[in-house]
């Protein structure tokens, strides 16, 4: 009964907090806080490994994200006639797990960066370390959902999880039900993975929200007109 109300709560609630604060908090945060609204770079501070360890952990990341939203949120009936959950898991592994470890190293090299080197950590806020080490036990957790899953691969664990994530996505009810069964390394990677979103206001990742997705459509300048004049 206790675990069942729990499951509920984790489940079927904690993701629509998450979700809330994620998107009130962010305007809130561009609205009453732009000058916080930055990466907060600190490659300035220490360039040593910097341009490797922040390469292989946003590659990583943009996979995963990306991945995530695609797998878990297209109805099994689209890609059905092209291929089966099996083939999709097996993809999912495949792609998952070679970006899970690229973030992985990245990610550690950046924490081990901000904990260990005295002039990062001293320009580092409690949550600048706090949302790299739990990205970076989250990359941790989701290779070893990827280990768990290599022990059943006939896709029905995928499908199930992806029935949760839409049923809370497209509120489609009783989203917590869909858990019942799934093993504890994907629930716990499923709580870590909603409260990253809900610190997300918090932390300096709000920079992702100013991707320069814009600058891929914009117009040519012209910084300097060549002079035809004679001088």
């Amino acid at each position: 009964m206790i675990a069942a109300y729990f499951e509920q709560l984790i489940f079927g609630y904690y993701p629509y907090l998450a979700g809330t604060v994620f998107l009130i908090g962010s305007l809130l945060r561009f609205d009453h806080g732009q000058y916080t609204w930055k990466t907060g770079s600190s490659q300035m501070l220490s360039s040593k490994n910097m341009r490797l360890a922040s390469n292989l952990f946003h590659i990583g990341i943009l996979v995963i994200f990306f991945g995530h939203v695609v797998g878990l949120l297209t109805p099994h009936w689209v890609y059905a006639p092209f291929f089966s959950a099996s083939t999709k898991q097996i993809m999912a592994i495949t792609v998952g797990g070679i970006a899970g470890v690229l973030c992985l190293i990245g990610g550690a090299m950046l924490l081990y960066r901000r904990l260990f080197n005295p002039r990062v950590r001293a320009s580092s806020s409690l949550m600048d370390n706090l949302i790299l080490a739990m990205l970076v036990i989250q990359a941790a957790l989701g290779l070893g959902t990827v280990v768990f899953s290599l022990g059943h691969l006939d896709g029905e664990l995928m499908l199930q999880l992806s029935a949760w994530a839409q049923a809370i996505v497209y509120f489609g009810g009783n989203a917590a039900q869909h858990m019942a069964g799934v093993g504890w390394v994907y629930k716990i990677h499923v709580f870590l993975g909603l409260t990253i979103v809900m610190l997300f206001p918090f932390s300096r990742l709000v920079h992702v929200w100013s991707a320069p997705v814009g600058y891929f459509g914009r117009n040519y300048q012209i910084v300097r007109r060549r002079s035809t004049g004679v001088r």
